[in-house]
Order: C-alpha cells, then structure tokens, then sequence
C-alpha cells in the first residue's frame, strides 16, 4: 500500500500517529516521520488516518496535489473538435523522478491519450527522495519503500536504465546511450540534479566517502551507519547534511560536522535563522566547525577513509565521509543542442517553456523541477533554480498542462516556493525565498526555545516566512506574501513585545561564470549566440 504525506501542506497535527501508530510516528512536536509503503494489513488505519488529517495531506496509491490558482479535480478538460495533438502527438519526458513522473501522470489525467515516453537512467521505478535523508536512514522504512504511488498504471512506455546523450531539437528527436533515438512533438525535460561529488577522485574513491542524493546513496550510508562507525564526518551543513547529523545523533553516533559558512542553512535561511540551527545542533550534541574546510581526506593502506585535515590545520579522524555540498544539475547532455543550458540548469519562461541559446522561447520543449531555472513574478522576475519536493510536484502540473494547450489556455508557474526539513525532533518549514530579503523579524515565538515564526522583508513588503515547530501559521503568511504585506507585519501579539527587525545576513548572491557566450555572423538575420562550455 504506498502512502505518501504532502508535507507541505502538513501542520503537524499528529492524529495521524495515534490512528495509525505502526504507519506514522511525531518525531518531537510536529516532525512527521512514516513508512511510504506500509503493510496492506494497515489499510483502515491509514484511511482512518488520512479522513482524519485536518489538511488532507495523506494520499493513498495516488498522489493529489492543491495548489492555490490550480484546478484539482480529477475529471479531465473536454477535448476540443479538431485537438488533434492530444489524440495523436508524441510526448517525451527525459528524467522519470518526481517532476517527470508527475508530468506523465498529469497528461493522462487531463486527457492526452497521445504516444507518451518516460526516459529515466536509474534503474528504479521513480522515488520520493526526501525519505531518504530521514525514513530511510533511520531504519524506519527500507530503500524500496520509497516508491511513488501509482505510477505503473500510467500508460506509458517507461525506458528506465538507460541516459539521454543528446537532443537535436530540428529533428525533434532524443539520443540515448544505447544509440537509439526517440522522436518527439513535445519535449519535458524533467532530468533533476546530481550529488556534488567530492573534487578530488582519488580522495572520492575511497570507501566510506559517500555523497546522498540516489536511493543507491541512501542505502550505502543507512548500512554504514548501521555498522557504527567510530566518527562520521558531515562536509557541508545545508538540509541534507543537517539531516544526516540528526540522523547520527538519533542513532547516538558520534559526528563532526564541517561547514565553510559562519552556520548551518545561512545559504538558504541567512545567518539570523542558521544561528538558531547552530545552537540547536549543538544542543544535540554535534561537533559543528563552522568558518572551516576540509582540505584532503585520508585513507589507510586498504583505501578506507580515516581521517579529514581542515583548512585551521586540526585533524578529525573518521570513517564514514558524507559529502553534502549540494547539487549538480543534469544538463550535460544538452551540450550542443542550442538550448540555454548551463550550471544553472535550462533557462525557461514561467510556463515552463524552455530558451534557446539566443534568448527566445521554443514551442516544443518544456522543462520542470530541479533542473528547471525560471523567472519569478514575487521575486522581480529573478531568474532562479529551486531543489523543493513541492516546486517539482507544482511546475511539473503546470509544463503538463501548457504542453496539451494552446497559448490563449496556458498557466503560469506562480506557486511560492514551500520547503520543509525534520532535524533534531524540530520542523522546519519555510515559504517564499528567505534569501531575497534584506531583513526579517522574529514575529512570533522565540528563537532561544526554537518555537518562532520568522517573517523575511525586501524593501518594505515580506517576501518569506520560516518556521520552527509553527507549522500551522505558514499558510496565513504565505496569503501575506502574495498580496505583497507591508513589512515588518503589523500583527497583534500575546505577548504585546515590539518585534523589531534585524539584517537577515544573507550571503551575496553569486552569479554562475563556468559558461561563455559568443555571437557569431555578421548579417542581422545570421547572428547567432552559442554556448561555449568549459569541456571546450
């Protein structure tokens, strides 16, 4: 019985838990932790579970998203006289994760009965990744239990364990490793992100060096963590690596964790809310060394990790290494095909329509999730690539429905972004992008007992809102978001205490410089702009 929580949408409640305690357990106050695959045996309880859940965020063998401005319903848009695409055209979607999958799900549903191609490298059915940092690692629910609901009944042809090498967008058709080529109408490029492995290979390649992203990853580090090692060595404090440490403290394993930041989440929260998450770690007892490298990591004589020397010249001896300094996009294979495709992923509109390297919009090709890097009205139109559960599940909605519309019924990728992290029995919960802001203010709550409601500002409106264990004021502040609020908030509290702002201390943005653009010709109607990439 695959199970799955929107935990975007949940508050933390708990009535889950108690209807269905072998299923669903509260890590802390309002974390939520279960098993994505539960016993059949359990079918009522979960039921009971799910009519319960006062924010219907408990989804049995389908996975129903509510999005604000989105139609939910199941019954799918008449089909038009003449629609002749959605009887007959020929949908690919190159990457089969969350995005992908969603997308294949969201044509049938809505009336594409055209041919429809899922191409995936990994040898899975798709899976939900965010267990894995925390159900999987825990031991609470095995690798395979991971798999999104009800994707085998979507019909489709599903090439799974084999690459996308290329495109050539005039012929409309996709290159795979094994020298095949798939033709297409339209084109979903859904191929997400990849671990950012450790830079130098030979120090990579010795066991117990291991990054988190695959189910593969996951199931490495969950028996290495089993074994009990005598230190594990985080190299990176943003979520994921903040969650693999509460995971070691849960399991009482000593850990080290390296950031070179001055906190933990300062580059996705700023450095007022990543003092809260370094007091926090500490608290749990989490050697966390921040303002510091990891220069070279060691082995022995039979290439296991031992050691990791950092750049204030102190040893930390470990023999377990996970490497969590972020993602890499997948957009490799789109060298050379004329796309706007670089470090930042596939530069699109906010219909999911993809560019080309000369900045104007294809037709035929869209683009969703992870990889996808996209303007956003709340934000000044600032182009900007989000790694969140809810963003992949959302855009991939929205690419699926324009690829089976013509341009007068298209939609806009409007939803704010919602990410969510359980660290150290504590929720976190967050709306809007923290990192666009200029101050913020602890509106509710406080910071010493990390049970606060932190609302972001740029320039006089809130643009974000972070929860710790107050999960169940996101959506208010969200509505405050996008109607543009005045900020600080002038909200009345109990405890009638002026909240003042503070700098957010977030990090300056940096631009992507590995990617060089030329123009070539001379005649207007022969300029051209081409990519030249660093493997040139």
């Amino acid at each position: 019985m695959r199970v799955i929580v929107d935990l975007t949408r949940c508050q933390g409640y708990g009535q889950c838990a108690f209807l269905a305690p072998d299923v669903f357990t509260m890590n802390g106050q309002e974390a939520l932790l279960y098993d994505p695959d539960a016993d059949d045996a359990q079918r009522e309880h979960v039921l009971r579970a799910a009519a319960a859940c006062p924010v219907q965020a408990i989804h049995l063998e389908q996975m129903a998203t509510r999005h604000r401005g989105m139609r939910t319903g199941p019954a799918p848009p008449p089909v038009r006289a003449g629609d002749g695409f959605r009887k007959t055209g020929r949908i690919v979607i190159v990457g089969a994760s969350l995005a992908g999958a969603r997308a294949a799900g969201v044509l049938r549903r809505d009336g594409f009965t055209g041919s429809l191609t899922l191409i995936g490298d990994e040898p899975y059915e798709p899976y939900d990744r965010p267990p894995l940092s925390k159900q999987v690692l825990t031991g609470l629910a095995p690798e395979d239990h991971t798999l999104l609901p009800r994707l085998r009944e979507v019909d489709a042809e599903w090439l799974s364990g084999i690459a996308a090498t290329g495109l050539d967008l005039a012929a409309k058709r996709v290159r795979l490793a094994d020298d095949r080529e798939v033709p297409f109408d339209r084109l979903l490029i859904a191929t997400g992100a990849r671990a950012r492995p450790w830079p130098d290979q030979r120090e990579a390649a010795l066991d117990g060096v291991i990054p988190l992203r695959g189910i593969d990853e996951a199931a490495l580090l969950r028996e290495r963590l089993a074994a009990g090692p005598r230190r594990v060595l985080i190299i990176g404090a943003g979520f994921t690596g903040s969650e693999v440490a509460s995971v070691c403290r849960g399991l009482d394993l000593p850990v080290t964790v390296v950031e070179r930041g001055p906190v933990p989440l300062v580059g996705a929260l700023g450095g007022v809310i990543g003092a809260a998450a370094a007091a926090m770690q500490r608290d749990h007892g989490v050697d966390l060394r921040c303002g510091v490298t990891v220069d070279a990591l060691e082995g022995d004589a039979d290439g296991r990790v031992r050691a990791a020397r950092l750049s204030d010249g102190s040893t930390v001896e470990a023999d377990v290494a996970v490497v969590a300094l972020g993602a890499v996009r997948n957009v490799e294979w789109l060298h050379g095909s004329g796309l706007a495709a670089g470090v930042w992923g596939v530069a699109c509109d906010a219909g999911c329509r993809a560019f080309d390297s000369n900045g104007l919009v294809t037709d035929d090709v869209f683009v969703a999730g992870d990889v996808a890097r996209f303007p956003h009205p709340v934000y000044n139109y600032q182009f900007m690539a989000l790694e969140h559960w809810g963003n992949a599940v959302a855009q991939a909605e929205i690419a699926a429905h324009n690829m089976i519309s013509d341009q007068a019924h298209r939609w806009p990728h409007l939803s704010l972004p919602v990410f969510w992290s359980n660290q150290f029995g504590t929720n976190i919960k967050s709306v809007g992008v923290p990192t666009f802001a200029d101050e913020v203010v602890i509106a509710q709550g406080s910071l010493a007992e990390r049970r606060f409601v932190a609302v972001y500002g740029y320039r006089g409106r809130i643009t974000a809102a972070v929860t710790f264990d107050q999960a169940m004021w996101l959506e208010f502040y969200q509505g405050l978001i996008e109607r543009a609020a005045p900020f600080p908030p002038r909200l009345p509290t109990a405890d009638r205490v002026e909240r003042r702002p503070v700098p957010a201390e977030v990090p300056e943005r940096l631009e992507p410089s590995q990617v060089t653009v030329v123009v070539t010709g001379h005649d207007p109607a022969e300029r051209r702009a081409w990519l030249l990439h660093g493997d040139r």
